[in-house]
């Protein structure tokens, strides 16, 4: 996605966000601009918080590096919110996953075709609903760490090491 094209889509989703009642912040620097890793949107609501990171195209599959994805994650985990993927094909609407729900490829990236976006991805109204975890659940980011761990995204011992607190 093209960066006039990449901040419009960012600046597009920030508005539907505000507008289903989250508040909601574009984090611009995101990306290869900054040393941090920061997602390209943070939203919430008071009860529930997401680090969004947000893909566009017309058409053809997205693809996420499994730097992006374990540098969503690190930063959801440490920020006490919930990762995900919004992605946005052209004249449909966004459609929200968790990173572990996304298909990883023989080199750890992941990827979204179309398809999958239409039929399974979460859409903006079900984010919006979807409030905290149940009290007996165990917390979002701990699951989001084991699911790093199990595809492979993070080591056991960098998992050890996130989960000490």
């Amino acid at each position: 996605m093209s960066n006039a094209k990449g901040d419009r889509r960012e600046r597009e989703l920030v508005n539907a966000l505000d507008d289903a009642g989250f508040a909601v912040m574009r984090a611009p620097a995101s990306g290869s601009a900054t040393e941090r890793e920061l997602p390209d949107v943070l939203a919430g609501d008071g009860t529930v918080f997401y680090a969004i990171e947000a893909k566009a195209s017309a058409g053809d599959p997205i693809y996420l590096t499994a730097e992006e994805v374990e540098s969503l994650i690190f930063f959801a985990q440490n920020f006490g919110a919930r990762p995900r993927v919004a992605v946005r094909f052209d004249r449909e609407d966004w459609s929200f996953f968790h990173p572990g729900d996304l298909h990883a490829t023989d080199s750890a990236n992941r990827r979204v075709k179309k398809e999958r976006a239409l039929e399974g991805g979460e859409s903006l109204a079900e984010l919006a609903e979807s409030g905290p975890a149940e009290p007996d659940a165990p917390a979002p980011d701990v699951l989001d760490v084991l699911g790093a761990v199990a595809d492979g995204t993070l080591s056991p011992e960098e998992a050890a090491t996130m989960l000490e607190d």
